[in-house]
């Protein structure tokens, strides 16, 4: 239940009523009018634009326009005051009940509470992780799992038809390369000394099982075979290792996908062909000769005649090949199939949760995609920018080609997944990252994880002191439902209830801009409202949660906190976070 769209549709109700008492045009376009907080909060409680943006096409002054708005809205329930500012927007403020209406909209949802139908349950693939089988996932790749995860969580909460996908790279010259490591690996467990590990080789001790496994089912059986014999079986091998390892992992982080694709699976379904001919149909494949890239000439760079997909009639920067020079498919015209599935399959909206090493590659799929799907779908590519690992301000080195890469099991083995999804949504994934080992486990409130966990501990807390103080007394949630809030008068327990108020808009917002760490931050505001209220409880009597003398005032203020804690917990749920009850040091 959001309480800004209730009194935009109340406004819309007024603007179509004065259309059709001819106070304005017929037929006027109201959906860029809204209703939100103004930027000054001594200016009201709201603020619309509605006279701003419909005074040109209503052909009225501004200021007079809102000043004929403005007096339709005082008549509104709960409407205690009505100006005009500025060039035209309305402010107005609510009274105390209508905003204390929340508490019990809020219990009475439970963690529910901030559900949209905003998304009409339009369908949504969510692409994430899609690390390469090549080895196990790394605290870049933790990133990208909980953006993409907690991305999934808020559309739904939102009211989209969310589908969590992963994508197998295990076609490619990369996955040949872990075939052949994984055959030294299979020698070097029958006893042989395979010395250094070749150049361009995994050199990660990780693949040490994965040869063992293979001599110990299969003895000698591919010592001296040719390469043709062996790797097949070395490659597939470790594939289905990395992966039921990858799975694993993500797992204990919550994680669960509803789709694994294949990159090799779509290559021998023969969807490049298809999607190739798709394009081909279209007149967007010719053959062609592409200018070397802008500043030096790379050494490998030769001008030669290429199959060419017509990106730049979509805004890509360049024109972009689909065959190699000896004939076989480009790892974009892969990409490209692989989209167009998605597509086939029914979503019309994609989002890819990739590294910050794609960033040149998000025209060429925008690209792709509109020109494979008619421009019926658009694709989202959200970037995750570097995780920088430390350890108590020491930094944790991380080499994948090294082998000495920190794994997401080794922070789950360290801190767990709460706290590693909580940090990771602590800042918008297109910066970068600091995760120090120490610093996210402090109790202090210098640590966001401990401070929003707190806060909710802290509720469960009062609700427990409160069982000792009133043992009749129940406090679960629709009981609490019916206690008397008007006895929340306080200014500080108005502002709490405000701030839960926005909790619903605040989902709506953040799931619109795919931007889940705007979670983190609306949880951490709540927090430290929460914490401000029960300090000053502790230097003010009055303002205490619980008076053994004044049952009823208890019984509002239980009410407030039960509340508190449900919208935490809604966010935290969103985060694939779990609230806790109890903190232990």
């Amino acid at each position: 239940m959001n309480i800004f769209q209730e009194y935009r549709n109340d406004i819309v109700e007024i603007l179509t009523h004065m259309s059709q008492t001819g106070d304005l045009p017929a037929g006027l376009d109201f959906t860029r009018v809204t209703v939100e907080p103004p930027r000054d909060a001594s200016h009201g409680d709201m603020s619309t634009n509605a006279a701003m943006v419909l005074s040109k096409p209503a052909g009225k002054n501004p200021r007079q326009l809102g000043e004929m708005i403005a007096e339709k809205i005082k008549g509104l329930d709960g409407v205690t005051e009505v100006t005009v500012a500025g060039p035209g927007f309305v402010n107005f403020r609510l009274d105390s009940s209508a905003w204390l209406a929340t508490v019990r909209n809020v219990l009475s949802a439970g963690i529910h509470f901030g559900n949209s139908g905003m998304g009409q349950n339009k369908k949504v693939n969510i692409e994430y992780v899609s690390a390469n089988p090549t080895g196990p996932l790394t605290v870049g790749h933790a990133r990208g799992a909980v953006v993409g995860d907690a991305m999934a969580s808020l559309l739904q909460k939102a009211g989209f038809d969310v589908v969590r996908e992963y994508y197998i790279n295990d076609a490619g010259n990369q996955v040949n390369i872990l075939g052949r490591s994984v055959y030294l690996r299979y020698r070097e467990a029958l006893g042989e000394s395979i010395g250094e590990i070749p150049p361009g080789f995994y050199p990660g001790e990780y693949l040490k099982d994965v040869g063992q496994m293979i001599a110990k089912r299969d003895g000698d059986k591919w010592l001296g075979k040719d390469e043709v014999e062996w790797h097949p079986v070395c490659k597939a091998a470790a594939l289905e290792m990395m992966l039921a390892e990858i799975k694993s992992d993500l797992a204990d982080m919550g994680i669960h996908h509803d789709v694994f694709s294949s990159e090799q699976a779509v290559i021998d379904a023969g969807a490049v062909d298809k999607a190739f001919k798709a394009l081909e149909d279209q007149g967007l494949i010719y053959t062609g000769v592409l200018e070397p890239p802008k500043g030096k000439k790379p050494d490998d760079w030769e001008e030669r005649p290429q199959t060419l997909f017509k990106a730049t009639e979509f805004g890509d920067d360049t024109d972009r090949p689909l065959k190699k020079s000896d004939g076989s498919w480009t790892y974009f015209a892969n990409d490209i199939a692989y989209h167009w599935d998605k597509y086939n399959r029914g979503a019309k909206h994609l989002i890819d949760i990739l590294g910050a090493d794609h960033g040149g590659y998000v025209k060429r799929i925008r690209a792709a995609v509109k020109a494979v799907s008619g421009g019926e779908a658009d694709v989202d590519v959200k970037l995750c920018q570097i995780v920088h690992t430390f350890d108590n301000g020491e930094p944790v080195r991380m080499s994948k080609r090294a082998g000495t890469f920190v794994t997401l099991r080794d922070m789950l083995d360290k801190v767990g997944k709460d706290v590693i999804r909580f940090i990771m949504l602590t800042r918008s994934s297109d910066q970068t990252l600091e995760f120090d080992f120490a610093k996210v486990v402090e109790q202090s409130k210098d640590n966001p994880v401990f401070y929003v966990q707190y806060a909710h501990a802290r509720c469960h807390s009062v609700l427990r002191n409160a069982k000792e103080m009133f043992p009749d007394m129940a406090s679960d949630g629709a009981s609490l439902s019916e206690a008397n809030v008007s006895r929340l008068a306080s200014e500080d327990e108005l502002k709490l209830v405000r701030l839960m108020a926005a909790w619903p808009r605040h989902v709506e917002q953040a799931a619109e801009a795919a931007e889940p760490h705007r979670i983190t931050f609306y949880l951490q505001e709540l927090a430290a409202e929460f914490h401000a209220f029960w300090n000053k409880g502790r230097e003010d009597n009055s303002l205490r949660f619980l008076h053994e003398n004044d049952r009823g005032l208890s019984h509002a203020r239980l009410a407030l906190v039960r509340a508190v804690a449900t919208v935490i917990a809604s966010g935290l749920t969103v985060m694939g976070v779990t609230p806790l009850e109890e903190l232990h040091g």
